[in-house]
Formats: structure tokens, C-alpha cells, sequence
């Protein structure tokens, strides 16, 4: 996230405890909506939906004593705002090393606030083959007032209504050496 030490942390609302509580209730209700783990398809959105789609894989796995396939996608050639991104956007390699075709995707991610970043990982998913279906799992839904696109969650950790100026920042041990959710604003200074 660019500028983050002008962020000021408003409130907790998701603590390590809280967080491993949201994705063992997401992997029950995605094992649940689709009567098993028979043909699922975990795919993460880089960078932080990546290591959620790993640990809801875990809690599937641990559920039904089988790992759902899994693989992970880079948006960022199909951003709609690439060319503010910069002249040398960083591209990481996406890994989806099984076939889609016919399988049930769901995709992973962090936040949902405009729709953008799912819209733009469902064109690169289209761009692999035709799955049965595609749902959408999130750890903190931003509320359907700040949607530019018709897109929702199946599967929801939180809802967390906030003010366009605020920002949510999903803190993991992988990129932020803790495990929490908190809201932020940027300073005034």
C-alpha cells in the first residue's frame, strides 16, 4: 500500500484470534454451499488473498479430509487503471496449474470495496477456460455503497461500513509480521 506511514490506525476490528474464527466460518460455509470439496478451486488473488486461500485450503482440507485444488492470479495487466499504476507495473507470475474447465472457482481476496480487483481477476480467469462457476470469498467486505461494479460476495468474514476517506488494511504475519484488521486514515500532517 503506497504512503502507509502516513497511515493512522482508527480502530481494531479484527484481532488474530477473530480472523482464524472468519476463515474456519468461510471454509465451512464454502464446503457447505457446495455439498463438499469435490471439484473446488481455491484461487487467490495476489497478494494478500494468496495466503487466505492457502489457510481456508487448510480448514477445507482439516472439514472434509481433502485439499481443494489451488492456484494463485495476478491482475495487474488487467487492471482498468494500469496506466496509473506507473510506466513498469511489477508483474508476478500467476499459477494456476490445474485445468479450470468445469471446476467451481473461488476466488480469494482480502477486501472487496469497488469490484474493480474482482472484475479484473474474473477476465484473467476467462482467459484459462470456462469454469462451472465462480464464487467469491472476502475476508472484509467494505458494504455494497462503495460498489462501482454489480459485484458481491458469496462468502463474507466481516462487513465493515466505512467512509470513502478510510482505509482497510488486512495485516498478515507473511507481508506484516502481524495478524490483524484494522481501519485507517491518512494523516493530516
Amino acid at each position: 500500500m503506497a504512503d502507509e506511514a502516513n497511515l493512522v490506525e482508527k480502530s481494531r476490528i479484527m484481532d488474530e484470534a477473530r480472523m482464524e474464527r472468519a476463515l474456519s466460518r468461510l471454509a465451512s460455509e464454502i464446503v457447505e454451499s457446495n455439498h463438499g470439496a469435490e471439484g473446488l478451486y481455491l484461487v487467490g488473488i495476489r497478494r494478500r488473498g494468496v495466503p487466505l486461500a492457502e489457510r481456508i485450503r487448510d480448514k477445507i482440507e482439516a472439514l472434509e479430509g481433502t485439499k481443494p485444488s489451488y492456484g494463485i492470479i495476478d491482475i495487474t495487466l488487467y487492471r482498468d487503471d494500469l496506466s496509473t499504476v506507473g510506466a513498469n507495473p511489477i508483474v508476478n507470475r500467476t499459477e494456476l496449474t490445474e485445468d479450470i474447465e468445469g471446476k467451481c472457482i473461488v476466488l480469494v481476496d482480502d477486501v472487496l470495496y469497488t469490484g474493480r480487483t474482482i472484475r479484473a481477476a474474473m477476465d484473467q480467469l476467462m482467459d484459462f477456460g470456462r469454469p462451472k462457476k465462480v464464487q467469491l470469498a472476502v475476508l472484509i467486505d467494505r458494504g455494497r455503497e462503495h460498489r462501482e461494479l454489480p459485484i458481491q460476495a458469496d462468502f463474507i468474514g466481516k462487513v465493515v461500513p466505512t467512509k470513502q476517506t478510510e482505509i482497510i488494511k488486512v495485516m498478515l504475519k507473511e507481508f506484516d509480521d502481524i495478524e490483524a484488521v484494522g481501519i485507517f486514515e491518512r494523516s493530516s500532517e
